[in-house]
């Protein structure tokens, strides 16, 4: 009986390896492909990526004209994704997103109502300028960013699979936006901040952007194929020791925890979906460099884009110029020590 058990091990232990070299060499493509239109922004694109890979969702904050869209239409086309596109404005309703139902009237003169599918219904949704609709526009989301599905009339509507939003923000431009509720805010795996080229990408973009052809990036894989891909990451052993250290850091940014600094600091901290986003996220990044299991190294990694839109710092510790940034990179080196 053991040996028996044994073998079943090896032969499950040599599928899963020979899944994940497979998914190596498919994640090696997409970022080959992304990179013929996205010139650097290595981290912004990784990050992307892991939340994708990763089965959420991801929060994109930069400036103008850093290729915010550009990337999200990008990662539509290469991951293969039926994908569209709203953009955000005050005026903006829920319905131009979910859909709406309309009467319809057959030959006999019979009328019927009849739900016209929005935008939100594609595998990637991107929602360009979040936070410049308003709060009753921006929560059409909440439930579809969760739940999967969204309700029409006492009516339940699935979602295409996979389904992930990734949403852009200009951090900059506050007069007539809304900002996102923490409870929206949550829903994003990860926040992606976008900064600018270094010096190399940003003459590589004068001179490949404004002559006569520019490259387009081609589907490396589809939306089936990257369903397989997020099984494989879920199906990923996670240590005793990564787990806790996603707990300890986790638990350390919220207040009243026993961490003096962000009892100090943090107004509020974040819940329990940062873990889950943790645990996910380190997995999807082994895996984006060729390990079978995650790190504490990756869980340090991750801690900004995971917990940086989850938390919020007291009147005090803004009036003192202190950033979510700070703190999160204080934290992480305590962790270390």
């Amino acid at each position: 009986m053991g040996m028996i058990k044994s073998t079943e091990t090896s032969l499950d232990e040599q599928a899963i390896i020979a899944s994940a070299e497979k998914a190596l060499s498919d994640i090696a493509n997409i970022r080959e492909e992304v990179s013929k239109v996205i010139f650097g922004q290595e981290s912004v694109v990784e990050n992307t990526l892991l939340g994708v890979l990763g089965g959420g969702h991801a929060l994109l904050v930069g400036v103008p004209g850093l290729a915010k869209t550009k990337l999200v239409t990008t990662l539509g086309a290469v991951l293969g994704l039926a994908s569209s596109r709203v953009q955000f404005t005050p005026d903006l309703m829920p319905s131009d997103i979910l859909g709406s139902e309309v009467m319809d009237q057959d030959e006999s003169g019979r009328r019927s109502f009849r739900f016209v599918k929005g935008p939100v219904f594609a595998q990637l949704l991107m929602a360009d300028e979040i936070n410049r609709a308003s709060p009753r526009t921006q929560s059409a989301l909440l439930q579809s960013m969760q739940e999967y599905h969204i309700t029409i009339a006492g009516q339940r509507y699935d979602l295409p699979a996979p389904f992930h939003v990734l949403a852009t923000q200009n951090p900059l431009e506050q007069e007539g936006t809304y900002p996102l509720p923490e409870a929206q805010l949550d829903r994003f795996l990860l926040q992606v901040d976008v900064d600018y080229p270094e010096l190399a990408d940003e003459r590589r973009i004068l001179l490949e952007t404004t002559g006569v052809s520019e490259a387009t990036p081609q589907a490396v894989i589809d939306a089936a194929r990257l369903l397989e891909i997020q099984q494989l990451i879920r199906q990923m052993p996670v240590s005793d020791g990564v787990v806790d250290a996603i707990l300890s850091l986790v638990r350390s940014a919220r207040p009243g925890q026993g961490n003096a600094s962000t009892d100090k600091h943090v107004a509020w901290g974040p819940g329990p979906r940062a873990g889950q986003a943790m645990m996910l996220c380190a997995r999807a990044r082994a895996l984006y460099e060729g390990r079978l299991a995650p790190s504490i190294d990756d869980v340090h990694a991750l801690a900004e884009p995971v917990l940086e839109h989850r938390m919020a710092l007291t009147f005090a510790a803004r009036a003192e110029g202190m950033s979510v940034r700070d703190v999160i990179a204080g934290l992480v080196k305590q962790s270390r020590t």
